[in-house]
C-alpha cells in the first residue's frame, strides 16, 4: 500500500483513507485526477468479505477495455440485470450490482438505470443523491472510465423538456415581483422538470387532506381590537428553544436538488439571511456536512429522523448529526408506510413498465414514484417504545412530527418529548385524515392544559401571514412550511428561499397590527372566532 494511504477496520469493513495520487496507483487504474490536481482525501470503503464463495464479483469477468483503458458504452449497456448492474457516474463505470441489496431506493430504483449515464439519463443521481454517496461503494467496484468516443452522439444534447424550461424561465419575474406564495407555485409549475413537480406537488389519492389543509384556516375568523399603538412591533420568539426572527420554519423536505443543483443549501443560506429556523431531511439530497457548512456561526438547524429498519444505521446517523451540532431531534412517524400519491406514479409508471413486480411495479402495475424510491429503508414498525430507545441514544431534544389525534397528543407528552408537531405530511399520505388546523383546535377545546405546558406546533397548508397567526392564538408555538420552499428553490434558489420568508414577514407583521397586538405573546384565543362556513368562492 501508498505511503500516503492510511488503513483501520471498522464495523462496515476496511476504511482506506489516502490522497488522490494514491488512491489512483491502489486502484490499479488510471483515475483522472482533478484538473488543479489540488490535493484530495478519499475515504474508499472496502466491506470486508466474509465469505468469499457467497461474493458475486469473486468470479466475475474482468470488463472489456480498449487499449487506452476505457470501456466502451455498448458494454455497458449489458449489464443491466440484478445479476450484473453497471452505470456510468460523471464518466466513470461503476459494477453497482452489490448496492442492490442496501440501497435506500430499492432495487428498481437502480435497475430502471442500470447500463446508462445517470449523470445525464434524466438527471437521476445529482439530483437525488449527497455527493459523498459513492463511498459506499466498494473501491473494486470502480470499473474505469467510459470511452467518450462510444457515447451516442445525443446523450447531451437538450431534451425536449430542458427545451420547454428554458424557454419557460426567459418569463419569469424578479422574486421582488412576486407578492403571494400562491404565486410562486404557478410560476413553479411552469420551470419545474415533471419529475420534481411531480414529487413536490403529489398528494394522497383524491386530494382532500391537501386540499382541506389550507381549508381549515379559513373558517377562523379574527376578532380585531382598534385603537391600539401598534407602530413598532416585534415577531421575535423562540421555536424548539432556538432564538427566531419569526414564529415559522422551513419544514424539513426531501430532494431539494430536484428543483435546483445547489438544494438545501440554498434554504440554509435563506434561513441563515432571515434569521429562522430549518429542518434537514433524512432523505435531503445535499448531504448534513453541506448544509452545515453554508450556515451561518448563529444560525441553528435541526434534523428529522425516520428510523431505519436497521437501527444501527438510525444510530450512526444520531452520532453523525450530534458531533456536527444540529440542535434537536425530529422524529417523523406520519409516513409509516408511503401513501398513494398519483401524480409521482404516473409520472414514474412509464420508466417501469416493462419490470416484473417485484422489480420496480405496485401490486396493481403502476409505477411506484420517487416517495417509494427513497423510502425503502423507512421501518413501518415504529412504535411508542422506539421513544425511549430514541432518548436512550441522544441527548438532543426529540421533537415528534406527525401527530394528527388529543389522543397521541397525550401520549406524546407522556413519553417525555419536548414538543410535538401537529401534521399530516402535506397531505401526501392518508386521505381524509384531519387538517392540523383542525387538531389544534380541537387540542385547544379539550386539553389546553397540554398547550400551555408544552410546545405544540403545527405544518400544512400554511400560505398566508394571516394562517400563522390563526395558529398562535390558538396555541401553537410555530409553523412550519415545506412546498413554498420547494417552489421557491426551484424557481430562483435562494434568493426564492428568502423571498417566500419576507412574503410572510410582511403579512406577518401587517396582521398583527390590524388585529391590535405588538408582540407575538399577545395573541389569544379570544382574537379568533370559529365559523362553521367556507369562506366566499375566490375570483382569481
Amino acid at each position: 500500500m501508498a505511503d500516503a494511504c492510511e488503513s483501520r477496520s471498522t464495523r462496515r469493513g476496511r476504511v482506506v483513507s489516502c490522497d488522490a495520487s494514491s488512491a489512483r496507483e491502489m486502484s490499479g487504474r488510471q483515475v483522472p485526477a482533478s484538473a488543479d490536481d489540488v490535493p484530495t482525501t478519499y475515504t474508499l470503503f472496502n466491506p470486508l468479505n466474509l465469505d468469499a464463495s457467497k461474493d458475486r464479483h469473486a468470479s466475475a469477468p474482468a470488463p472489456s477495455k480498449s487499449a487506452a483503458g476505457y470501456i466502451s458504452y455498448d458494454e455497458v449497456q449489458k449489464h443491466n440485470t440484478p445479476d450484473s448492474c453497471w452505470v456510468i457516474v460523471e464518466g466513470q463505470v461503476y459494477d453497482v450490482t452489490s448496492v442492490l441489496g442496501w440501497h435506500p431506493g430499492g432495487v428498481p430504483a437502480i435497475l430502471n438505470n442500470s447500463g446508462k449515464d445517470i449523470t445525464t439519463h434524466r438527471k437521476v443521481f445529482k439530483s437525488i443523491h449527497p455527493p459523498n454517496t459513492l463511498r459506499r461503494i466498494p473501491i473494486e467496484a470502480h470499473l474505469g472510465p467510459i470511452d467518450p468516443a462510444t457515447m451516442p452522439v445525443d446523450a447531451n444534447q437538450p431534451t425536449e423538456e430542458e427545451l420547454r424550461i428554458a424557454e419557460a424561465r426567459k418569463h419569469i419575474p424578479s422574486p421582488s415581483a412576486v407578492i403571494n406564495l400562491d404565486e410562486i407555485e404557478d410560476i413553479a409549475k411552469k420551470v419545474l422538470t415533471t419529475t420534481a413537480w411531480a414529487y413536490y406537488r403529489s398528494t394522497a389519492d383524491d386530494e382532500n387532506t391537501y386540499y382541506e389543509n389550507s381549508a381549515a384556516y379559513k373558517r377562523f375568523w379574527f376578532r380585531p381590537r382598534v385603537m391600539n399603538k401598534i407602530s413598532q412591533v416585534s415577531t421575535s420568539t423562540t421555536l424548539f428553544g432556538l432564538p427566531s426572527s419569526l414564529p415559522i420554519y422551513i419544514s424539513p423536505t426531501a430532494l431539494m436538488r430536484l428543483g435546483h443543483p445547489d438544494g438545501e443549501m440554498n434554504a440554509t443560506r435563506a434561513a441563515g439571511q432571515e434569521g429562522i429556523l430549518q429542518g434537514i431531511s433524512n432523505n435531503a439530497s445535499c448531504s448534513t456536512e453541506e448544509c452545515m457548512a453554508v450556515k451561518r456561526p448563529e444560525q441553528h438547524l435541526i434534523f428529522q429522523l425516520y428510523l431505519n429498519k436497521d437501527r444501527a444505521a438510525s444510530e450512526a446517523i444520531i452520532r453523525n448529526i450530534e458531533s456536527q451540532g444540529f440542535k434537536a431531534i425530529m422524529l417523523t412517524v406520519d409516513a409509516a408506510v408511503p401513501g398513494k400519491r398519483e401524480l409521482d406514479q404516473r409520472t414514474k409508471g412509464g420508466d417501469l413498465k416493462d419490470m416484473p413486480a417485484a422489480f420496480g411495479k405496485s401490486n396493481t402495475g403502476g409505477g411506484l414514484g420517487v416517495s417509494h424510491a427513497i423510502s425503502g429503508y423507512q421501518d413501518p414498525d415504529v412504535c411508542w417504545d422506539d421513544v425511549p430507545w430514541l432518548k436512550s441514544r441522544t441527548k438532543l431534544p426529540i421533537i415528534i412530527k406527525g401527530i394528527q389525534c388529543v389522543e397521541d397528543a397525550e401520549r406524546a407528552f407522556e413519553s417525555g418529548v419536548q414538543a410535538i408537531v401537529l401534521s399530516n405530511h402535506g397531505g401526501r399520505e392518508l386521505d381524509f385524515s384531519p387538517a392540523p388546523m383542525t387538531v389544534l383546535y380541537e387540542l385547544h377545546q379539550r386539553r389546553p392544559d397540554l398547550i400551555q405546558k408544552h410546545e405544540v406546533y403545527i405544518d400544512g397548508g400554511v400560505r398566508r401571514g394571516t394562517d400563522v397567526l390563526k395558529a398562535l392564538c390558538l396555541g401553537a408555538r410555530g409553523v412550519g412550511l415545506g412546498r413554498p420552499f420547494l417552489y421557491a428553490n426551484g424557481v430562483w434558489g435562494e434568493e426564492g428561499c428568502r423571498r417566500v420568508v419576507q412574503i410572510l414577514r410582511e403579512e406577518i407583521i401587517t396582521g398583527m397590527q390590524l388585529m391590535g397586538v405588538t408582540s407575538l405573546d399577545q395573541l389569544r384565543p379570544e382574537l379568533v372566532q370559529y365559523v362553521d362556513r367556507d369562506p366566499p368562492a375566490r375570483t382569481r
